[in-house]
């Protein structure tokens, strides 16, 4: 070999290897990239922003998460037609014009690839209009009375693992502009759908228990915050737990104010007594884990909703019955719910934020029953040798006693959302509706709370909420109940105020 070709072979070698290099860095560098897409308004942040609950940490055996990835997760309904005829917003999703993803759906690049995950708004953002056909108001922070979270998860799990889901299939859905990047379509090549439908099947195994009918259907506006924790952070059987335990489904709580809650039992059954933790904890509901979790993300909320005002009732109020109202309710209300002075951060009434023994309250105990001493125990094991370990929670006996600010907003009403009105909460259980139905987001301003008696509107089927089903009951709380029809109607419209 002339001296000319060992040259050109050592600068080919060098070249070659220098092309590797860069190769290999590239490819380091899309999968090591954690970059969230992020928005300068706080809104727009809580709407849309990522608190960690894309999966992460590893290619071969990502970490969290519940969702498929972006361009998948556009393509699912598209491709599942059959199984979704009405898209995310049949399930009661809120879109947004110019917003390719639903309010509570963030997007995140995450191992290469574009991610997507669950936020705080997809359980706290309701609408709200005055009659049929009236544009809706979006309400941050109100709890998500229209979402059918179950049935939003049991589609992405089922439409995942159909056949038609494949590379070839979703490639062809591609935009032939703005579509993924070249590491996506390269990773949908060697076997990114292979190994999600891998991580969906382990999914449906571990929370299958609580899907399909196994357990009362959660409906709409309602989740079960704590057996899919079991399953997804302690790897819990949830098969082999009681049956008592497996049923959880409890209402959305509202967001707002959460400056004078600080010290207060939160959740339902007044579990922790710390804001920060509750958040945490509830993003841990969402798919984030303690290796994915998104600190400054969860922090940029957190300073939001510490302040945030409770909504203003939107709608007329007759103060002359407001004001009798007002003295009735102190006298038979205050002591356990605070008055309308709390939207301002003003704490009074001696039982307000302490937790009711269930025996007293005498509402359904399923939601208590199923937050266990074991499981409390567990939670104490997650973010170890870390400032955000788990310090406060706690095993109660009831339910927590809650302030009623923006209260017109969070209907139905009870822990589990058994009673569709305020005006029904305040006639004897007996009398309170046996059956009705929720999601829909026109207002009843009379009864104050959302009209429950339409089964469809708009092409949206609207859940059927059945009180004598396990976890449903409409029973106890029979405060003010003997008072006269005028004097509950006086009481209602005080707490329009609130």
């Amino acid at each position: 070999m002339t001296s000319r070709a060992k040259r050109v072979l050592r600068w080919t070698i060098v070249v070659a290897i220098a092309g590797a290099l860069a190769v290999a860095l590239w490819v380091a560098v899309s999968l090591w990239t954690d970059r969230p897409v992020s928005y300068a308004r706080i809104t727009d942040q809580f709407k849309y922003g990522s608190i960690g609950s894309e999966p992460g940490v590893s290619i071969l055996q990502p970490v969290g998460g519940v969702l498929p990835p972006y361009w998948v997760f556009r393509a699912l309904p598209d491709i599942c037609r059959d199984k979704l005829p009405g898209g995310y917003a049949s399930l009661g999703f809120i879109v947004e014009p110019g917003h390719e993803l639903p309010i509570g759906v963030s997007r995140r690049r995450r191992l290469g690839v574009d991610q997507v995950g669950l936020n705080c708004a997809v359980c706290h953002t309701g609408t709200v209009r005055e009659k049929p056909g009236a544009p809706r108001r979006i309400v941050l922070g109100m709890p998500a009375h229209q979402i059918d979270l179950q049935s939003f998860v049991e589609f992405v799990l089922d439409c995942t693992l159909d056949n038609r889901v494949n590379a070839d299939n979703l490639r062809g859905r591609f935009p032939r502009r703005g579509g993924p990047s070249v590491m996506e379509r390269l990773l949908f090549r060697v076997g990114l759908v292979d190994r999600l439908k891998l991580q969906t099947l382990q999914l449906r195994n571990r929370i299958g228990p609580i899907l399909g009918d196994h357990v009362p259907r959660w409906g709409r506006g309602r989740v079960d915050t704590f057996n899919p924790y079991k399953a997804i952070q302690f790897n819990w059987p949830l098969d082999a737990l009681p049956a008592s335990e497996r049923i959880g489904a409890s209402d959305y709580p509202s967001l707002w104010n959460q400056a004078p809650r600080e010290g207060m039992h939160l959740h339902w059954d007044g579990d922790n007594d710390s804001v920060d933790e509750r958040n945490l904890s509830a993003s841990l509901g969402a798919g984030v884990t303690p290796v994915t979790v998104d600190h400054p993300g969860l922090a940029r909320i957190r300073g939001w909703i510490w302040r945030l005002p409770p909504p203003p009732y939107p709608f007329a109020i007759d103060r002359a019955l407001a004001e009798r109202g007002a003295a009735l309710y102190a006298a038979h209300c205050h002591a356990c719910h605070a008055d309308h002075r709390f939207r301002e951060g003003v704490k009074s009434g001696a039982r307000v934020g302490t937790v009711e023994a269930i025996d007293r309250i005498g509402t359904d105990r399923h939601r208590l029953d199923s937050y266990t001493a074991a499981f409390a125990a567990n939670q104490y094991s997650l973010f170890p040798a870390s400032p955000y370990r788990f310090t406060r929670f706690r095993k109660t006996g009831g339910y927590a006693n809650q302030p009623l600010d923006g209260i017109w907003a969070r209907a139905p009403y009870l822990h589990n959302g058994s009673v569709p009105t305020l005006r029904d909460l305040l006639e004897p259980p007996e009398r309170r509706p046996a059956v009705f139905y929720r999601g829909y987001d026109v207002y009843d301003g009379r009864r104050v709370g959302f009209v429950s008696d339409v089964a469809e509107a708009d092409g949206i089927r609207f859940s059927r909420y059945d009180t004598s089903v396990p976890g449903n009951a409409n029973g106890g709380h029979g405060y003010g109940t003997t008072l006269s029809d005028d004097d509950k109607q006086a009481i209602v419209e005080y707490l329009k105020r609130f």
